[in-house]
């Protein structure tokens, strides 16, 4: 055997994302770009915000000597000053430089906080449907993801997530706005969620971490705000990234934030410090540390994914297609005609549509479509989403 027994079983199951967007290289090498409608990946195609391209400009133009070596692996004082800042506006919370950790995209910052909480076999609870990385995640730091359900309209199910709590968990995990959904969870329930944590720490003696994903805060639509886990829960962590509300993924950039009045903050923080470095992250990039910290606050124009997700929406509506409407994120998740969700994706593709089988994410008889697309492919895959909903319905 060439690689580990471990990796073998995780190529099998490896992600739905990345085996729909391989399939599609093939399919517009067969057939052209242009006639292949590939909904599979979370791509952000809108620009990045003008601040961002002009403030790349001047970071590159004022470079000096030295401005490409080490730092600390937190990263540079500066830079977590100016987060610490705007994340103060933010959340409402009066957060230091300190409490701020720079990371490799938000993937890199939950792999460095599950690296810095996580005991061998301890569980890490996270409502589904979710992201699909999340469970390899925390198998990576020698925890379990142990899944719970959510409500039909994808809203926190508070009562299940309290049945899954017990004195081998070490933290939950959100996800608002919400992937594969487009769901944001209330302020009122995370409220509630706070109260349940609290509760269960003292009863197990032990802290029980929060910890939220939100690389979409700034992708919302309909004038909602997404509710502060900071003024829910002492105990919380903060992990995102500027990869979609600057529309920069390739540049791995992102952040860690610790809730100011965390118990333990100060090891806390040293822990997910030295995660950091020993993880071989060492230190997020450093040019662009420097240029997000002279745009903080900026974003896409998000009225061009909200344009979007109204013409998929009102499209699969005539259509036939039940679904709850996208609050946030750039994903529809409807429900398929037919429970088997894998059989209907490869029906799709048949007519050069890719998507993903919600069963990836933990949410069996639904798709998920990424409509940060071009308008041209949502309106031009329109007869073969109705095409393929009609012949499952007759049958």
């Amino acid at each position: 055997m060439s690689i580990s027994q471990k990796m073998e079983i995780f190529l099998t199951r490896s992600s739905w994302i990345r085996k729909m967007f391989e399939e599609g290289a093939c399919l517009k090498a067969r057939y052209g770009a242009e006639n292949v409608f590939d909904f599979s990946l979370g791509n952000p195609n809108a620009d990045p915000p003008a601040q961002f391209k002009q403030a790349l400009k001047e970071t590159v133009d004022a470079l000096a000597s030295g401005d490409h070596a080490y730092m600390p692996n937190a990263g540079y004082p500066a830079v977590r000053r100016s987060v610490a800042d705007y994340l103060s506006k933010e959340y409402q919370k009066r957060f230091g430089g300190d409490d701020i950790i720079m990371s490799c995209g938000a993937a890199g910052a939950l792999n460095v906080i599950l690296k810095a909480i996580l005991n061998p076999g301890e569980e890490v609870i996270t409502p589904a449907p979710f992201f699909v990385e999340y469970g390899f995640y925390a198998d990576n730091h020698g925890g379990v993801l142990k899944t719970v359900p959510t409500r039909p309209d994808f809203t926190l199910d508070l009562d299940a997530i309290e049945a899954a709590v017990s004195e081998n968990t070490r933290a939950v995990l959100i996800n608002s706005p919400n992937n594969p959904t487009g769901q944001i969870y209330l302020e009122e329930s995370l409220n509630q969620l706070g109260d349940i944590l609290q509760q269960k720490s003292r009863e197990f003696n032990r802290v029980i971490y929060l910890v939220s994903d939100e690389p979409y805060r700034k992708i919302v639509y309909d004038g909602i705000i997404v509710p502060s886990i900071f003024s829910s829960y002492s105990d919380s962590i903060l992990a995102t990234s500027y990869s979609k509300e600057y529309s920069i993924p390739g540049e791995r950039i992102g952040l860690i934030a610790v809730h100011p009045e965390a118990v333990y903050k100060k090891k806390l923080l040293e822990a997910l410090t030295l995660a950091n470095r020993i993880l071989g992250f060492v230190n997020a990039p450093a040019l662009i540390q420097r240029v997000v910290a002279k745009i903080q606050g900026a974003s896409v124009d998000v009225a061009q994914y909200e344009y979007k997700r109204n013409l998929l929406c009102n499209g699969l509506k005539d259509s036939g297609y039940s679904f709850i409407l996208p609050s946030g994120a750039f994903y529809l998740f409807p429900e398929t005609p037919i429970a088997d969700d894998v059989k209907f994706v490869k029906a799709l593709q048949e007519e050069r549509i890719l998507t993903v089988p919600g069963s990836g994410f933990g949410g069996p008889g639904h798709i998920r479509i990424s409509y940060c697309v071009d308008n041209a492919t949502i309106l031009g895959a329109m007869d073969g989403f109705k095409k393929v909903f009609n012949n499952f319905k007759s049958t």
